[in-house]
């Protein structure tokens, strides 16, 4: 008599997660991305490359903690922005000028405002 044990595997599909950008469109999360984005703020700036990488290593858990499948860019970027305000005010302004198209002078003030302390 011979027995025989079968065991079921299953296996998980591991579903990448997705960025859903202005446009739309759905790219693969990408933490070099927001690397990117960091360096680029932070260029000329008495910022620590070590704090670049903690800020784009805590954005990275905290989204992937967050969704499963689908994070929006903007979501992303406003996660850089708090971060970006807490480590270097110039950065900061150098992201939200870009990340939120600031296209006049009104709107540009508006991202200094709450920075010299005065009410958006």
């Amino acid at each position: 008599d011979c027995s025989r044990r079968f065991t079921t595997y299953e296996r998980m599909e591991e579903t990448p997660l997705r960025v859903i950008k202005k446009d739309g469109s759905r790219v693969p999360f990408d933490r070099s991305n927001i690397l990117k984005g960091l360096l680029k703020s932070c260029e000329k700036r008495p910022v620590a490359l070590d704090a670049i990488e903690e800020i784009t290593s805590r954005i990275e858990r905290q989204v992937q903690e967050m969704f499963d499948r689908e994070v929006s860019s903007k979501y992303v970027g406003q996660l850089v922005m708090e971060e970006l305000k807490k480590l270097d005010n110039v950065a900061y302004v150098r992201f939200a000028s870009v990340y939120q198209e600031t296209a006049s002078l009104e709107d540009f003030m508006r991202l200094l405002k709450p920075l010299i302390g005065e009410e958006p």
